[in-house]
């Protein structure tokens, strides 16, 4: 397997590829794919749904979620899930997987490779995931997500090419690989990663050292508001206050009207 550091420069190169292959077409769809993979799949059903457990749904709900999530760019589930546990547990603290205080390439990307062959790895699995160990399909997920993310490509380029031209279709294909590298900058600026955790102008709650940037703290739909969050960390809210916009939040409020989502 490529290695964090390795793996971390082939995206952000990759990126570099973005402006010969644009098409506005490639950017709608880079929009589209960024929401569904990135705001239903990380920040519902990956952070909030199978990380903390804020709310509950069907199983092939659970795992469509966890799915989209893996064709984010940020990792297979259960490894993103163990970190983002463990970071809770060591917020800001020697410990804490993402810390900035690692450095903020760690923080930005590195953190995310896994290290199948690493004992540690593995212990830390089983310690702070073991309830998605026991799940079948998540543990094909996390092995697999790699294919996954190369047979979208592929069918991305397919599409393009069959619709338009191969042009179009190469352009579908790297637009949506710089989602990857893009992503997590927007994490980054939301503060769920690097930003919050940064000495800039901020609230600060008593209970973590967690902080709200005052720059896009309503971006990341509403991962932004990661003082909050660590407060409460099984609440489905993020925005506690009327003025504080939680997009995903509204998200689980419509699967809840739909039957689809209860505490």
């Amino acid at each position: 397997m490529v290695d964090g550091s390795c793996g971390s420069v082939l995206l952000h190169l990759g990126a570099l590829a973005a402006p010969i292959f644009f098409t506005w077409k490639g950017v709608l769809l880079t929009l589209l794919l960024g929401w569904v993979f990135g705001g239903l799949g990380i920040c519902l059903g990956y952070h909030r749904l199978l990380t903390h457990q804020g709310f509950q749904t069907y199983g092939i709900v659970r795992r469509t979620f966890a799915w989209l999530g893996s064709l984010s760019g940020e990792g297979p589930p259960i490894t993103w899930i163990a970190l983002h546990r463990k970071h809770h547990q060591f917020s800001d603290q020697e410990g804490d997987p993402h810390s900035p205080r690692d450095g903020g390439w760690w923080s930005h990307m590195l953190w995310i490779f896994p290290r199948h062959h690493d004992p540690q790895w593995s212990q830390l699995l089983q310690r702070y995931a073991p309830d998605l160990l026991k799940d079948r399909f998540m543990w094909f997920l996390d092995r697999s997500f790699l294919f996954w993310h190369l047979a979208v490509g592929a069918l991305l380029w397919t599409a393009g090419w069959f619709f338009w031209d191969w042009y179009t279709g190469l352009s579908f294909v790297v637009l949506r690989h710089v989602r990857a590298p893009g992503l997590r900058a927007a994490h980054d600026v939301a503060g769920e990663f690097r930003v919050a955790h940064l000495g800039i102008p901020q609230l600060r709650d008593l209970r973590t050292h967690s902080r709200k940037p005052v720059v896009g703290r309503t971006a990341g739909l509403g991962e932004g508001w990661h003082n909050n969050h660590h407060a409460a960390q099984r609440c489905a809210r993020h925005g506690h206050r009327w003025w504080e916009l939680d997009v995903t939040y509204l998200m689980i409020c419509v699967l809840e009207r739909l039957g689809l989502a209860w505490t």
